[in-house]
């Protein structure tokens, strides 16, 4: 196979590269952040995930990294727990620990930082990337992993509706070994009476904790430019009186890394690629973050397009296979995803006793 180029060196972009190294496809990954551009958050990988990250990494250093979780506990926000239910191995992570994971298989010659690529067009099926200078990439694959804003399919798709989700969060990692070693190894959810605003808390290591806040963005506002100062303010002012635990994370963590998650969605999914150009995770499938299936997809794409590549000479055939293959279970993830949103906004009082902020297909 000729070479590939990938568009975008997150968790999607860089598990399409080990897939790619591991069956010696030739590529090269394009990413237009800096290297150590890594804001303070993490993921949820059900068992799923873990199975597909096996194929690539070594999974025995990966659980050293990060934490398995044993159960799901949902409180009201005073303490009060609403429901436990067990987990079967689900795994968090933070982002730049995953990263950092998926980057070590990837040779330094493979990847460049600080490449912004633009689509300018299509030549004989093949699309015509640009660099800001000006200078043209030509690849016989492009796949598309710049996340759940894509330049590439914003280029292509121009009538497509991306709709803002009465959803966005705030999330962080404090280090604290006092406040850690207060936390058991589960999932805490907390969740106001009133519904629209909850807080998650799930521990890393013995030290480090990954928090995260969800609020209903009718009820609540926050600017994506805001001081860390004016972010832990408004942590404060919604979280201050809660339970003590949710209260001393707040009042301790730093905010210098915090990352505020403003959430979209497509209004309707687009197809999976155009051309010689594939998509890939969020590019592909924007999902909201109550599924926890963000890192599973991405690593179930690359996973089933590598395969495909190895299998088929035939790009738009290997394309629409893809595209068979992923889109009805991604479908479910967003259906899903649309019934917690819709939980999410309920009172407490409301909300079903026995559900999981995990979508299973």
């Amino acid at each position: 196979m000729s070479k590939v180029a990938i568009v975008g060196a997150g968790v999607s972009g860089l598990s399409m590269a080990n897939y790619l190294e591991k069956n010696n496809i030739d590529y090269h990954l394009y990413e237009r952040r800096t290297k150590d551009d890594l804001k303070g958050h993490g993921f949820i990988l059900p068992k799923e995930g873990i199975e597909y990250l096996s194929e690539i990494i070594d999974i025995d250093d990966l659980y050293t990294k990060g934490s398995f979780l044993k159960k799901y506990i949902h409180y009201c926000h005073n303490g009060n727990i609403l429901s436990e239910k067990d987990l079967d191995n689900v795994f968090v992570i933070s982002r730049s620990t995953l990263i950092e994971v998926l980057s070590k298989n990837i040779p330094a010659d493979k990847i460049s930082y600080r490449n912004t690529l633009n689509l300018t067009g299509f030549s004989d099926g093949k699309a015509e990337l640009e660099f800001e200078d000006n200078t043209k990439l030509q690849a016989d694959v492009v796949i598309a992993s710049d996340g759940s804003r894509s330049r590439i399919r914003r280029a292509i798709f121009q009538d497509e509706v991306m709709k803002a989700v009465r959803e966005n969060e705030v999330v962080n990692i404090i280090e604290n070994e006092e406040i850690a070693s207060q936390i058991e190894g589960n999932f805490h959810k907390f969740h106001h009476e009133d519904g629209g605003l909850t807080f998650g808390v799930l521990k890393l290591s013995p030290t480090k904790i990954l928090w995260y806040c969800q609020f209903d963005t009718f009820k609540y506002t926050i600017n994506e430019n805001d001081t860390p100062e004016e972010i832990k303010q408004f942590m404060l002012n919604n979280f201050g009186n809660w339970n003590p635990l949710v209260t001393s994370i707040v009042k301790e963590s730093s905010y210098e890394n915090a990352h505020i998650w403003r959430v979209y969605e497509l209004e309707k999914l687009n197809p999976f690629h155009h051309e010689n150009i594939a998509f890939l995770g969020d590019a592909a499938h924007p999902l909201i973050p109550f599924t926890s299936q963000g890192v599973t997809s991405a690593l179930k794409d690359s996973y089933i397009l590598t395969q495909l590549l190895l299998e088929n000479n035939d790009l738009q055939e290997t394309f629409e296979k893809y595209e068979q293959e992923r889109k009805p279970e991604i479908e479910i993830h967003i259906k899903n995803g649309r019934i917690l949103l819709e939980q999410f906004l309920l009172p407490v009082s409301e909300q079903p006793k026995d559900s999981l902020p995990i979508s299973y297909k």
